[in-house]
C-alpha cells in the first residue's frame, strides 16, 4: 500500500483525485528538472521544443488523467488533444500512454490492493474501444518515426483490445511492452533504481537522472530506433552504459561536479546529432509517478497556476552553472559553425576566380 494514498475508507474520492492529479504534475516536473542526456530539461532545451511547452502539457493532462471512472483509452485521447491545444506539438504521447493506466489503477481503491495488482486488473479490462481511442490519439500526436505495422496498424480500426494490440508491438516498442508485462520495467527496474539513488542521499532530480540513464543503458531507446535505426540506438545504449559505469562509482548519483559535466557533454553530443532518447524519458516519468504515490518523492507546487514558467529557472548554484555552461557551449558552437561557413565561402570564391597569368599587370 502506498504511503501517499491512504487505505480505502480513510480518504474521500475527491481527495484521492487531487493526490493523483498532483502526482502526475510532480512526476512530469521532476523529469524536466533532471539532467537527462538528449532530452528537453531546464539545463538545456532542444529538438525545437521548450521546457514551458512540457510544463503546459503536464498541467493540461493532470486533471484529465486523474478523473475517476474514465476509460483508459478515453483519458489517453483527451490528454493528447489537450496537449495539442496548449503545446501545439507532441510533447508527451509516451507519458500519457504510460500514466493513463497507472493513474486509473491509483484511483481504483475499492479492494486496497498494491498499486501493481490494481494496475494488472486495469490492463485486463482494456477493450477494443480503448484501443480505438488510443489509436486515434497516436494519429493525432503524429509521433516522429511512426511507420506502418503489419498488424494492428494505428491507421486502421482495431480488431483487438488495447492490451493485445500493445502486446503485438512489445518486441519493438518499450512503452507497448509495459502493457504486455504489467509495467515490469517500471516497477522492477526504474522504481528500484530511483529508490537506490534516494537511499544513497541523491535528491529527487538526481534520482530522476539515475533512472533515465539506467533505462538508456539497459535498452536501445525505441524512439531513437524508430527515427534513426536499430544500429544507432544500440550505439547510444553502449555509450550510456559506459557513462553509467563511470558515474556508478560515486556514493550518490550526481554527488560531485564531474557528474553534471559528463552528463552535459553526453547531452550535447546527442543533440548535435538530433538523437532524442524520448522513450527513456517517458519511462522515467512513470517511475517518478509511482515513487510520488508511494510518498518517496517531495510534492511539487500544485496547482501550477500561471506562474509555472518560473519553474524553468535554475533552482541551485549547480543548476545555474550547468545552464551557463550550456549557453557558453551553444555560443561557441554557433561561432565555430559561422567561421566554418565563412571559410567555406571564401574558399569557394577563391576557387571560382581564374588565376592570373604569371606576368600580367594587376
Amino acid at each position: 500500500m502506498s504511503a501517499l494514498l491512504p487505505a480505502p475508507g480513510s480518504i474521500s474520492g475527491q481527495d484521492c483525485r487531487a493526490l493523483v492529479e498532483e502526482a502526475v504534475f510532480t512526476a512530469c516536473r521532476l523529469e524536466l528538472m533532471a539532467l537527462k542526456p538528449g532530452n528537453v530539461h531546464i539545463h538545456a532545451e532542444g529538438h525545437g521544443m521548450s521546457v514551458a511547452q512540457f510544463l503546459d502539457s503536464a498541467a493540461a493532462i493532470a486533471p484529465i488523467l486523474a478523473t475517476p471512472g474514465r476509460r483508459v483509452g478515453e483519458a489517453i485521447l483527451r490528454a493528447v488533444a489537450a496537449t495539442r491545444d496548449v503545446a501545439g506539438c507532441n510533447t508527451n504521447l509516451g507519458i500519457v500512454l504510460l500514466l493513463a493506466p497507472l493513474a486509473a489503477a491509483a484511483l481504483c481503491r475499492d479492494k486496497g490492493e498494491p498499486l501493481r495488482m490494481r494496475l494488472a486488473r486495469v490492463l485486463d479490462t482494456l477493450s477494443v474501444t480503448d484501443a480505438a481511442d488510443a489509436f486515434a490519439a497516436i494519429r493525432l500526436a503524429l509521433p516522429a518515426g511512426l511507420g506502418e505495422a503489419t498488424q494492428h496498424d494505428v491507421a486502421e480500426a482495431p480488431r483487438v483490445d488495447l492490451r493485445a494490440a500493445m502486446a503485438a508491438a512489445a518486441d519493438r516498442d518499450l512503452i507497448a511492452r509495459q502493457y504486455a508485462t504489467a509495467f515490469a520495467d517500471v516497477f522492477t527496474f526504474g522504481v528500484a533504481r530511483g529508490r537506490s539513488a534516494l537511499r544513497r542521499s541523491a535528491n529527487a532530480e538526481a534520482a530522476a537522472s539515475a533512472i533515465h540513464l539506467g533505462f538508456m543503458a539497459l535498452h536501445p531507446d525505441t524512439h531513437i530506433a524508430r527515427k534513426h535505426g536499430a544500429a544507432v540506438a544500440e550505439r547510444v545504449r553502449d555509450q550510456a552504459f559506459l557513462l553509467e559505469r563511470r558515474l556508478a562509482v560515486n556514493s550518490a548519483f550526481g554527488g560531485h561536479s564531474g557528474t553534471a559535466r559528463r552528463l552535459l557533454a553526453f547531452d550535447r553530443a546527442l543533440k548535435r546529432r538530433g538523437l532524442n532518447p524520448g522513450t527513456s524519458a517517458d519511462l522515467t516519468v512513470a517511475c517518478l509517478f509511482v515513487l510520488r504515490l508511494a510518498g518517496e518523492l517531495p510534492a511539487g507546487p500544485w496547482p501550477p497556476g500561471d506562474n509555472r514558467r518560473s519553474l524553468i529557472k535554475p533552482t541551485s548554484v549547480e543548476d545555474a552553472q550547468c545552464l551557463r555552461s550550456t549557453r557558453l557551449w551553444s555560443a561557441k558552437l554557433w561561432w565555430a559553425t559561422a567561421m566554418k561557413s565563412l571559410t567555406s565561402i571564401s574558399s569557394s570564391v577563391r576557387a571560382a576566380v581564374p588565376p592570373r597569368p604569371p606576368f600580367a599587370r594587376p
